[in-house]
C-alpha cells in the first residue's frame, strides 16, 4: 500500500517535527565510505547533452554530481562541441525534427559552466567519469547504431587513453561502460545482468557486445544496493544504473559506490 507523492510546482517543503521523526534503517553491501575534505580530489566529468533518449541521462548525472560533493571533490564538466545524433520529443518517445549540439545540451545540466571536451587533459585531474544514457551510445560513439562494430568519439577516445596511460581512475555507468570496453583492451565492466530474466534487463544484449568488443563482463543485480564491479588492474569502476529496473534510491546508492570507489583509487 505504497503512498502516492505528488510533486507540485514552486511549493515549500514542509519541515517535519522531531516528534513526528521516523527512524530509517539503511540496509545495504556496503558502506559508501566519506573523504575527507583536506584530501580533495578532481572529478571531471563528461556528459552527452541533456535527456536519456539523445544525451545525459539526469538523474545518473545528478546523483553523480551529489556523491561527489558529499564525498568534498572537486567537479568541473566537460561535453564534446558537436551536433546530436538526432534529437528525441521525450513526451512522445519519437524523432523531432530539430538541430542540437551537445555541448550546448549539456550546459544545462552544468548549470552553463560547461567546458569543451577538447580542453580536457589527464595530467591536470585525478579521476573521470561518464554517466549514462543514450547520448553515449548515440554521440560519445555509434554504438547505438553499431553495436559492437561501433567508432568512439576521437576527443572521447582520447580522453579515455590518456586516463589509462596516466593510471588514473575511470567511473562509467549504465549504457557508458561500453565505451571504455571499445577503448581500453581486456577491460573488465558491468552493465548488469546477461538475460533479461522476465523483462528486467531489457539491454542484457550490451554484454555480448562489450565482450565482442575484447571487453570482460561481470554480471551483476542492480537491486542490491551498493551494486559495483571494480576493475583494479585497469582503475576501471562501473555500475549498471538503469540498464536494469530498479527503484531510484537504489541506482543512487549503486552510482554513489562507483563514486566512492573512483575516488578510492585516486589514492592508490
Amino acid at each position: 500500500m505504497a503512498a502516492e507523492a505528488w510533486i507540485v510546482g514552486d511549493g515549500d517543503i514542509p519541515p517535519v517535527s522531531d516528534s513526528m521523526a521516523e527512524e530509517v534503517l539503511i540496509v545495504g553491501d556496503g558502506e559508501i565510505p566519506r573523504v575527507s575534505n583536506s584530501m580533495a580530489e578532481e572529478a571531471w566529468i563528461v556528459l552527452s547533452g541533456c535527456g536519456v533518449y539523445d544525451g545525459t541521462e539526469i538523474h545518473e548525472a545528478s546523483a553523480i554530481l551529489v556523491h561527489l560533493s558529499r564525498q568534498g571533490a572537486e567537479v568541473k564538466m566537460f561535453a564534446p562541441d558537436i551536433p546530436q545524433m538526432h534529437v528525441i520529443d521525450h513526451s512522445k518517445g519519437q524523432p523531432s525534427q530539430e538541430n542540437r549540439n551537445v555541448l550546448v545540451e549539456s550546459a544545462r545540466l552544468a548549470r552553463g559552466d560547461i567546458t569543451a571536451l577538447s580542453k580536457l587533459s589527464a595530467k591536470d585531474h585525478d579521476a573521470i567519469i561518464f554517466p549514462g544514457g543514450f547520448g553515449a551510445a548515440k554521440n560519445l560513439s555509434s554504438f547505438a547504431v553499431d553495436g559492437e562494430s561501433c567508432s568512439i568519439h576521437s576527443e572521447v577516445e582520447r580522453v579515455l587513453q590518456d586516463f589509462r596511460k596516466a593510471d588514473k581512475p575511470i567511473g562509467l555507468c549504465c549504457i557508458a561502460p561500453v565505451l571504455a570496453a571499445k577503448v581500453i583492451p581486456g577491460v573488465e565492466v558491468t552493465v548488469g545482468q546477461e538475460e533479461e530474466h522476465g523483462g528486467k534487463w531489457p539491454y542484457c544484449g550490451t554484454s555480448k557486445a562489450i565482450q565482442a568488443m575484447g571487453g570482460k563482463h561481470s554480471a551483476k543485480e542492480v537491486h542490491i544496493s551498493f551494486c559495483v564491479h571494480v576493475d583494479k588492474a585497469h582503475k576501471v569502476v562501473t555500475t549498471p544504473a538503469f540498464m536494469g529496473q530498479a527503484p531510484l534510491h537504489i541506482i543512487f546508492d549503486g552510482i554513489g559506490s562507483m563514486v566512492s570507489n573512483v575516488l578510492k583509487l585516486t589514492r592508490k
